[in-house]
């Protein structure tokens, strides 16, 4: 298969990144800033290659992250919820509210939100909306905090920040660290608070090395080898 070939003004911003080197967090974020090539404000993505399996459902790693700096995106919530849930709900700030309703909407085909929450009694008509939901990653699932019936901040919390992560089937995480507008510090804030996350969500069944390799990029840039000692060290200085 050919490599894949890039623009001129991306192959000069690739050269100030030397192949194979592996790079302390700090550094690695400035360079995905300086390198971000797009004219509009990129977002700042981290993958990590993890050393688990998942085809085995006791490796499989899923979970979330509020992430203190945000994501810099605006995101779209929707609450399957009834009574005062639904009614926390929407002084929450989510953008639509219901119960029935709601998921004969989205059977008609409307998918308008970028997050569902659920309050546990709902899961039952979520539960149709798998097929649609499912495949695009919007259906609730209590290890990522979208089951609850705490609304009030599970809504806060997705509009705040929130990020979900879960490993792929190749055994790779993707997942948001910010927008390369952010200051170096709060990428890095970001990411500490990521690493603390992922790691929390180490399976019991795992054993070896846990995450193999950490690259962090922008939207159509170059990828930055990140050294993965001091990327996981991070994960202590994340907040409380």
């Amino acid at each position: 298969m050919p490599a894949k070939k890039h623009g001129k003004r991306y192959d000069e911003l690739a050269k100030k990144i030397e192949r194979g080197h592996e790079y302390p967090p700090d550094e690695g974020v400035k360079l995905v800033r300086e390198t971000s090539q797009a004219k509009f404000d990129t977002t700042v993505e981290l993958h990590l290659r993890m050393g688990v399996d998942p085809k085995q459902a006791d490796q499989m790693v899923r979970g979330s992250a509020v992430l203190p700096n945000g994501t810099g995106k605006t995101v779209r919530v929707i609450v399957f919820a009834q009574g005062d849930r639904a009614r926390d709900a929407q002084a929450a700030g989510a953008d639509a509210v219901g119960a029935e309703d709601l998921a004969k909407r989205i059977e008609g085909g409307w998918l308008d939100f970028d997050v569902a929450i659920a309050t546990p009694d709902m899961m039952g008509q979520v539960g149709r909306l798998g097929r649609v939901l499912g495949p695009r990653g919007l259906m609730p699932n209590p290890k990522s905090g979208t089951v609850t019936m705490d609304v009030t901040k599970a809504v806060r919390d997705s509009k705040g920040g929130r990020v979900e992560f879960r490993v792929d089937k190749t055994g790779v995480i993707h997942t948001i660290v910010g927008k390369s507008s952010f200051t170096q510090d709060a990428l890095v804030q970001n990411l500490g608070t990521l690493m603390d996350a992922i790691n929390r969500a180490r399976p019991a069944g795992v054993k070896g090395d846990y995450i193999k390799s950490a690259h962090i990029t922008s939207t159509q840039g170059p990828s930055v080898k990140l050294e993965l000692g001091a990327t996981l060290a991070l994960a202590g200085r994340a907040p409380a």
